[in-house]
C-alpha cells in the first residue's frame, strides 16, 4: 500500500535560516522530505467511489475514523483532504463527512 511520503524528494537542509535549531541540536545539517502535491478528485473519479457518511462527534479524530474505516490510522489525511478539512480544528460537532472507498481505490486517484 502506498503512503504518502512515496516518491517525494529528500534532501539536505543547511540553510543559514536554521542555524540556531541545528546548533541545539548540535547537527550542521537536517534531511527533509520534500512537500508533495495531491490534486483532488475530479467529479467524474468521486462517482466511481462509495462513500460511507459520518457525522463528526464530540471525541471524533481523523486517525479514528481511518482506523475504523480502513483499519490503519495512518491514512487519516485521506479522509481529511477528500472533504477539504486539512485539521481536526475545521470540523464542527454535526458535520457531515465522507469517507471514500475502498482505500485502494481512492489512492490509484491520488497517486494519478
Amino acid at each position: 500500500m502506498p503512503n504518502r511520503y512515496d516518491d517525494r524528494p529528500v534532501f539536505t537542509n543547511s540553510d543559514d535560516l536554521y542555524e540556531k535549531f541545528f546548533a541545539r541540536r548540535g547537527k550542521r545539517w537536517i534531511r527533509q522530505v520534500g512537500t508533495g502535491r495531491l490534486s483532488y478528485p475530479t467529479a467524474k473519479q468521486i462517482k466511481s467511489l462509495t462513500r460511507s457518511q459520518h457525522v463528526w462527534s464530540a471525541g471524533d479524530r481523523y486517525y479514528k475514523l481511518a482506523f475504523r474505516y480502513y483499519g490503519n490510522p495512518s491514512y487519516w489525511w485521506v479522509i481529511a483532504l477528500f472533504n477539504k478539512k486539512p485539521t481536526e480544528a475545521d470540523l464542527r460537532v454535526g458535520d457531515l463527512l465522507y469517507i471514500p472507498l475502498p482505500l485502494e481505490a481512492i489512492l490509484r486517484v491520488y497517486e494519478d
